[in-house]
């Protein structure tokens, strides 16, 4: 992998571990409705900006069904859910809960596209399973009850992410710019009607709105970017990779802006479910970082 590539890897992976921390700044004081709106709805508008100034229109009306599939799934649902559970848990959890998304993807590849699931894949399984417990298990018990529904929020978030990655395999054919522009405008739509009743708690203060404003035009819009533009040099097997990074800043961010504490259990439960995520998807760490160098 070029080295532009691996800084542009680095700076993606610290992006999307900076979305988990500024959902934590805003989450208590917008609600999860009004954050997420304010966040598509501030992506959108940075990808409709990118495009007016690439020339590329977007063909919304030909493709809404699907636009609206891939917005749902992968964007408008997902992002509610992380919000909901950032109320309660802390940037670290979120991160590494994140990180489960290839294994809920195997886990419905075999069962929507009757992909059998290889030895390797079920011990790595096995092994997430066995990271997401070790993680978890302390903060449900010290949370109590308000904990461990953010805990299945954010597993019911990477199910849909794991969805969402089935899906794309069977869609239409769409240009992965017009895919996060017109995906971002649907999940716009789909997260309005929330907002009418999941109120803000809050005042909207300078911080906040600037939080926002970040969640959604650098962790959202620009990283959709970045993200495509390595699948694009370097293929979907080394842009798979940030999956892997995105949980060590996610807790080096949450360590460093809100002093979170590091406990065991999170560093072996990081350990474990990036494990268990490199076995089910086959990633090889050595092919990803020398192809193409």
């Amino acid at each position: 992998m070029p080295l532009a590539s691996v800084l542009r890897l680095v700076l993606l992976a610290s992006i999307w571990g900076g979305s988990f921390l500024f959902m934590r700044l805003t989450a208590n004081s917008l609600g999860p409705a009004f954050l997420i709106e304010g966040r598509v709805l501030a992506a959108a508008l940075c990808l409709l900006l990118i495009s007016l100034y690439l020339r590329r229109k977007l063909q919304f009306i030909s493709h809404l069904k699907h636009f609206f599939i891939i917005g749902a799934f992968n964007t408008a649902l997902p992002f509610l859910l992380f919000a909901y559970a950032a109320q309660t848990l802390n940037a670290s959890t979120l991160a590494i809960l994140n990180s489960t998304a290839p294994l809920f993807g195997a886990v419905i590849a075999s069962l929507w596209q009757k992909e059998r699931l290889k030895l390797k894949a079920g011990a790595g399984l096995l092994v997430g399973m066995l990271g997401v417990s070790v993680l978890v298990g302390q903060q449900a018990l010290s949370l109590g009850e308000q904990g461990l529904w953010a805990i299945f929020a954010c597993l019911g978030a990477a199910a849909m992410y794991g969805f969402s990655a089935n899906y794309t395999k069977v869609a239409p054919v769409i240009a992965p710019f017009e895919n996060a522009h017109g995906s971002m405008w649907a999940a716009v739509i789909i997260v309005l009607p929330f907002i009418t009743f999941i109120p803000i708690r809050d005042p909207v203060t300078l911080p906040i709105s600037l939080s926002v404003l970040a969640l959604g035009v650098i962790c959202t819009g620009i990283a959709y970017l970045l993200y495509f533009r390595l699948v694009k040099d370097d293929g979907p097997a080394s842009a798979l990779s940030v999956t892997f990074l995105v949980p060590l800043f996610g807790i080096l961010w949450g360590r460093l802006f809100l002093g979170e504490e590091i406990g065991l259990n999170t560093l072996v439960g990081a350990l474990l479910v990036i494990t268990g995520t490199i076995l089910v998807t086959g990633f090889s760490i050595k092919k990803a970082l020398f192809k193409a160098s």
